[in-house]
């Protein structure tokens, strides 16, 4: 039966073409007066609610027993279907509109065979239902077990992370930029205005000036925490109905289901600053799932042992120890970080720029320390059933995979790895990134470890040829 979205959806579209029509009726005013405005709002008005009634007239959705069908027919009908056995995973959101409405928008995931769906919007009900419906494999599923949640006192770990740092004043730019912009459009900014305000800027006590410095230095981390807060507010994950769902949002509510048997493994990633706190991240790596970055969030920032915990209740306990890479990995890593302002410096000398070089000659010295940072935090090790690789140090990363989650092996090895006896192991995954690196291991270990998780694939490889093999067609026998 054919199902149309909720009647209040009208509402929701109300408040949306309230903004854009207070907008249209404050341009219309500073253009032409009352009677322009008058009219942008009228026309404005009109043509929303002729939209937003043609949308909830001509979009229905009915859902089978193999598969959801969304169905628009404005101009031209359209259908389309999304198989269920296809579906990654069902997010359920809630605008602030939305949630005062009871209502709920569904985003329907299924990779990229199946393409993806919204239903924006319906009942939280209906939401509810569509959810199970869609990921639901078997019946007799568990109930709803919560496997963690944001404690209030994790918020303060916002400033740690670049990203909510600096997204207060990248959202403040560019409303400062819309503002110019719409300014300059509208006459009412011009070159004499700007260069009085920039006059006037200049001509500040020092005082003052240093007082805004510290007022937006002190800003910064309180407008982290706000951003953090709005973003993450109870960050929750449970598990309930074969998938694992992280809730989140203050002002919009949003739900991310993944499903169980499309996880493949985690990843914890953190920077210095967080690695002094203890602090990490931990995402989930999922067969065929769009937008992981923001979508496969399983923690945005928690202590360590706290994402260790929920990992090891999602994939199985971490591998740990991890194996050190060998000392000659240490050169590699320390000359790879020093090479770039090096070659930049002896460029500059070549030049005639001596200041360039002695900036670049600092820069390599700074980048000794990155280097060994670098050494200490390669790392990969194993057990009955998961495999673990660590790299990196600005963005240190450490992949938890599943054995039975790795299609296929790569070892790499450069001419400056062969000189030194190392290689590269590359996992390929068919989840995440589509695989994952560990750099400058020894070379017999990158062997050794691919041949422990898969024997069979690497025993044709391994297996020393009978005394009496003929040779190869090079002369030399195979080994």
């Amino acid at each position: 039966m054919n199902v149309r979205l909720h009647p209040l959806t009208f509402v929701v579209g109300a408040v949306r073409e309230l903004i854009a029509l207070l907008a249209a009726g404050a341009t219309g005013l500073l253009v032409g007066g009352m009677s322009t405005a008058f009219y942008f709002t009228i026309v404005g008005l009109t043509l929303g609610l002729f939209f937003h009634v043609a949308s909830w007239l001509t979009f229905t959705y009915v859902l089978h027993d193999d598969r959801i069908e969304l169905r628009r027919a404005l101009i031209g009908r359209s259908v389309k279907s999304i198989p269920r056995d296809r579906i990654r995973g069902v997010d359920i959101s809630a605008s602030l509109p939305h949630r005062l409405l009871g209502l709920a928008i569904v985003h329907i995931d299924a990779g990229a065979d199946g393409g993806e769906g919204e239903l924006n919007a319906v009942s939280r009900h209906e939401a509810e239902r569509l959810r199970r419906a869609l990921l639901a494999r078997d019946a007799g599923t568990p109930p709803r077990r919560v496997l963690a949640r944001m404690r209030p006192r994790w918020y303060v770990y916002a400033p740690l992370s670049g990203a909510y740092l600096l997204t207060p004043f990248a959202v403040a730019g560019s409303l400062l930029g819309t503002v110019y912009n719409l300014g300059d459009d509208l006459g009412l900014i011009t070159r004499e205005r700007v260069a009085n305000l920039g006059h006037d800027v200049v001509g500040l006590p020092s005082a003052l000036v240093l007082a805004l410095v510290l007022l937006v230095l002190i800003a910064m981390p309180v407008m982290s925490v706000i951003a953090f807060t709005l973003f993450n507010w109870d960050f929750t994950v449970h598990e309930r109905d074969g998938s694992v769902v992280a809730e989140r949002g203050l002002v919009t509510r949003r739900s991310v289901s993944l499903e169980r048997r499309r996880l493949r493994g985690v990843e914890l990633t953190d920077n210095p600053f967080e690695r002094m706190a203890g602090v990490t991240r931990l995402g989930a790596l999922i067969t065929g799932l769009g937008d992981a970055a923001h979508r496969g969030r399983l923690l945005p920032a928690a202590p360590r042992t706290v994402a260790e915990s929920l990992a090891t209740r999602i994939v199985g306990a971490v591998p740990g120890p991890l194996v050190a890479h060998p000392p000659a990995a240490r050169s590699r890593r320390v000359a790879r970080a020093a090479a770039p302002p090096v070659g930049i410096a002896v460029l500059a000398v070549l030049a005639g720029q001596p200041w360039v070089a002695y900036v670049c000659a600092v820069l390599a010295v700074l980048a000794v320390p990155l280097g060994l940072d670098r050494y200490r935090q390669l790392g990969h090790g194993t057990d009955s059933g998961r495999l673990s690789v660590r790299s990196g140090s600005l963005r240190r990363r450490q992949v938890v995979i599943e054995h039975g989650a790795i299609v296929g092996w790569r070892i790499r090895r450069t001419l400056f790895q062969r000189r030194l006896g190392l290689a590269t192991l590359f996992a390929a995954v068919g989840a995440g990134e589509g695989g994952y690196s560990s750099a400058d291991m020894a070379e017999e270990d990158a062997v050794a470890l691919a041949a422990a998780i898969t024997p069979a694939w690497l025993a044709p490889f391994l297996e020393a040829p009978p005394a009496d093999a003929p040779p190869s067609r090079d002369g030399a026998r195979r080994t």
